[in-house]
């Protein structure tokens, strides 16, 4: 019967099996993993030897007594850790983030979260079917299964990006899914996979729990107040009030915001176009700075020749919320506008 797992005995176990690496070995995994203290970086530890010694020969001594582990920890209680890993990697499709992993080996074996969680990395990293990512920029720390293919995972992480670059928005994750396994040479590959790949790019961003988007449009994950409301509008697709805005981002993000605080991010920000009173557009969405009477001038130019009352009005109400009125009261402005007949415009 296998024992009950536990902070204390697992770390105890892990603290045995250490005693059977070499004291280099030992010491800089306790130093890397903060076994006894803070985690140290291959510098720092390099540095404290005596001579010193580089990043790289730190890091070589401590996969030698990582791999060393590997042999050991089968015969402890440890290798319900690795079991367990194994478990959670298929179920993600062969593929994991190292967060992921980690947090679902706290909650499956029921372990307290204060546990030190780079001693259960090293227990997964030990095992000799499980292959540990390298750092790279741009990407999470994962662990992934012998026969996943590291051509196909940058496969999938180009057509994603392709995709959503194409369409401009955000999607749903099932219909990127479905059109990245449509086109991958790859085949046969599992929806599960595709998403548990997409985790491990930064560049990439899951949202409310069924889209996905690139992370630099700030769409699904909006950190700042500008982005807030940028999200909001584009989940609203309409010009809005800044008091439905400020209301808004309570109602979609759980988050107070006072009105006069959004309403002075919408006036400093030129993303946000003001189209009447109060009401505020997105630049992207076509909208232009300036007066009604910039709009009707920015319209006759255009239009190169004399217009109707009717026609300016109906372009002018396109981008501005505001009363026909206003925009007749601008068009009798004499210096810039000039009456060439019943009811039509050109400019002076």
């Amino acid at each position: 019967m296998l024992a009950v797992l536990s902070n204390e005995n697992i770390i105890k176990s892990f603290k045995e099996v250490l005693w059977n690496l070499s004291d280099k070995e030992r010491t800089v995994i306790e130093r890397r993993i903060g076994l006894n203290g803070d985690k140290e970086t291959l510098q720092s530890i390099g540095n404290s030897f005596k001579p010193n010694i580089t990043r790289e020969r730190v890091r070589q001594i401590e996969e030698s007594g990582i791999k060393k582990i590997g042999r050991i920890i089968k015969a402890t209680i440890l290798t319900e850790i690795q079991n367990k890993a194994h478990e959670l990697i298929e179920l993600h499709g062969g593929i994991i983030t190292k967060e992921t992993l980690i947090n679902g080996i706290i909650k499956e074996l029921k372990l307290e979260k204060n546990i030190n969680a780079s001693a259960l990395e090293v227990i997964v990293q030990s095992d000799f079917d499980i292959l540990k990512s390298k750092p790279r920029l741009g990407t999470r720390t994962y662990f992934y299964l012998p026969s996943v293919n590291k051509t196909t995972i940058s496969e999938i992480h180009k057509l994603a990006l392709s995709l959503l670059k194409k369409k401009k928005d955000v999607m749903e994750k099932t219909a990127l899914y479905d059109m990245i396994a449509e086109q991958a040479a790859t085949k046969n590959l599992g929806i599960t996979f595709i998403d548990s790949v997409l985790d491990i790019f930064e560049d990439l961003v899951k949202g409310e729990e069924t889209l996905i988007g690139l992370t630099k449009w700030k769409i699904l994950n909006p950190k700042t107040l500008k982005d807030k409301a940028i999200y909001v509008m584009k989940k609203e697709k309409i010009p809005m009030h800044f008091v439905d805005i400020s209301n808004k981002i309570t109602s979609y993000l759980g988050e107070t915001v006072k009105v006069n605080t959004i309403h002075n991010e919408l006036i400093r920000n030129n993303e946000f176009i003001l189209i009447g009173r109060g009401i505020y557009a997105l630049k992207e969405w076509g909208f232009k700075p300036g007066t009604v009477l910039d709009v009707i001038v920015d319209i006759l130019k255009k239009h190169g020749d004399a217009m109707s009352t009717e026609e300016i009005t109906n372009k002018v109400l396109k981008v501005r919320n505001v009363k026909k009125t206003t925009i007749y009261m601008n068009l009798q402005n004499k210096k810039v506008i000039q009456r060439v007949g019943r009811n039509y415009y050109q400019l002076a």
